[in-house]
């Protein structure tokens, strides 16, 4: 019954709403096992409403639930969310085809996640076909970071043509991919 499922741009406080539950469900810190997929940083509404403004956040919905999610955000949200400024400090130091990753024109995947009954059914590769038509205009591609030992994540983003270009370990220690998809390949 995929008919019933909608991708769009989140526009509603709802929707945002929508987002948070469905992100509070899936957070590390809230799950048995993380052998399915997880989150690690909780958002705040103002700081989902504000990234959305700059650059809208893909979802899906079943009627009125938010039931997967594509987080945008851009460098001018960086300041906004303390735990993601060594990601931004990570994209000022590696380079992408010879240049510093901080000299492009990219947006971030600021998080993803797929609520855990609608897995496996082809719906964030549907919704990263969407965010990619709705960002390649202003965007030479996405990246972002994922926890290694996120193996279901790390597996869906290299389905989707995410390429790793950097790891590293942070204070944690946390091993990280920085994984980026070119728009222009």
């Amino acid at each position: 019954m995929e008919n019933n499922y909608i991708i769009k741009a989140a526009e509603t406080p709802e929707e945002l709403l929508g987002i948070l539950q469905l992100q509070r469900a899936n957070h590390e810190l809230s799950l048995q096992s993380i052998e399915d997929g997880f989150v690690t940083v909780g958002h705040r509404m103002a700081d989902l409403e504000k990234m959305n403004r700059i650059a809208p956040h893909i979802i899906v919905k079943d009627g009125s639930k938010v039931i997967a999610y594509i987080l945008a955000m851009t460098t001018e949200s960086k300041e906004d969310i303390p735990v993601l400024k060594p990601m931004f400090e990570q994209f000022n130091q590696i380079l992408y085809k010879g240049i510093k990753v901080s000299e492009y024109q990219y947006i971030v995947i600021g998080q993803v996640c797929v609520d855990k009954d609608y897995r496996g059914m082809g719906l964030l590769d549907k919704a990263y076909t969407f965010y990619k038509e709705v960002h390649s205009p202003n965007f030479q591609f996405a990246i972002t970071e994922i926890a290694l030992r996120n193996r279901r994540s790390i597996k869906a983003h290299e389905r989707i043509g995410f390429k790793d270009i950097h790891q590293f370990v942070d204070e944690l220690p946390e091993e990280w991919s920085i994984v980026l998809w070119d728009w222009n390949e």
